[in-house]
């Protein structure tokens, strides 16, 4: 039993595909990545370099972005390397820590889209209290939470994890997570198991927390015209975002936990990366069409920086 806890190298499962085609995907892969560096930085700098977007929205809206590059670097660089060099081979800290930021970010999206959906129940059903609400030390304290709650969660799980020994090396999955390496457990999980619900129910009283908010919403928003555009340009690109998050997460959480061999592993693969491919790109595409306050100055942003290149 003592040799057995000794595992320094994790095993990540590979794509099926043959050199050329997994050439294909590295270069696909490289170009997702670029793209999601770039549309999320310009958000990120637009909203910081123009004074008028320092509203609690925006800075949410921020926040986001910064977290979607914080948790795709979690798992972009990784595998890339994976794919350039067919290792697919990972040590033991390194699993644990790419399973800290892929998971820490995820639960980090869901406190901010929480604490956004709050933000807009108080501007649209508590107009008059809204600026004596959000002051900047409440907003801060938001951005606190969103961030800080996550780490302390993931961290308490993985520490838990960390002290268990493994009977095994291999996770089936492109990269780690921290229910992959609990599966590889000598021991009863049911502590993990423990943590774990009680985790996955703090963040389902955030969703409903969410859906109750927006039910709050919908119903003041049908009274007034300007309610009704006020809730389509900022509401309905938080509702998409959380929707396509949500879906992909649960796929992700219930198929680790309960899914059957016989899934395809290609679709597998593809689910279980859903929501590290499509919200880096969805969220400041969606944000930056719709908000019209975002978009007209990301335009400026982008064409102020071409003109300083090209009198270079």
């Amino acid at each position: 039993m003592e040799n057995i806890s000794y595992y320094t190298i994790f095993s990540l499962s590979k794509p099926k595909a043959s050199g050329p085609v997994k050439h294909i995907y590295f270069y696909l892969t490289f170009i997702l990545y670029l793209l999601i560096i770039i549309f999320n930085l310009i958000l990120v700098v637009t909203i910081l370099l123009e004074k008028t977007l320092h509203e609690p929205m925006y800075i949410f809206l921020s926040n986001l972005c910064v977290n979607g590059l914080y948790g795709t670097a979690g798992f972009y660089p990784k595998f890339l390397f994976d794919l350039y060099s067919d290792s697919f081979q990972i040590s033991y800290s390194s699993c644990s820590l790419q399973a800290f930021v892929i998971y820490s970010s995820v639960l980090c999206e869901f406190a901010t889209l929480t604490v956004m959906a709050y933000d807009r129940y108080i501007a649209i059903c508590r107009p008059l209290n809204y600026h004596s609400i959000m002051t900047n030390t409440f907003l801060l304290k938001l951005l606190l939470f969103s961030w800080l709650f996550p780490a302390f969660s993931m961290a308490g799980g993985l520490v838990m994890t960390n002290s268990m020994p493994l009977c095994g090396s291999h996770i089936d999955k492109l990269y780690c997570d921290n229910w992959s390496i609990v599966k590889l457990s000598c021991k009863s999980t049911t502590s993990n198991n423990i943590y774990g619900t009680i985790i996955i129910f703090i963040y389902f009283m955030m969703v409903l927390f969410i859906i109750c908010s927006y039910c709050k919403l919908i119903s003041s928003c049908i009274k007034t015209t300007e309610s009704k555009n006020k809730f389509m340009q900022t509401c309905v690109p938080h509702l998409l975002s959380l929707i396509n998050f949500t879906f992909a997460l649960l796929f992700d959480t219930m198929y680790s936990r309960y899914g059957s061999r016989d899934f395809s592993q290609g679709l597998y693969n593809f689910m279980s990366l859903e929501f590290l491919i499509i919200p880096p790109v969805f969220n400041p595409f969606i944000y930056g069409l719709k908000l019209t306050e975002v978009r007209k100055r990301a335009l400026r942003v982008f064409l102020a920086m071409k003109v300083t290149n090209l009198h270079k």
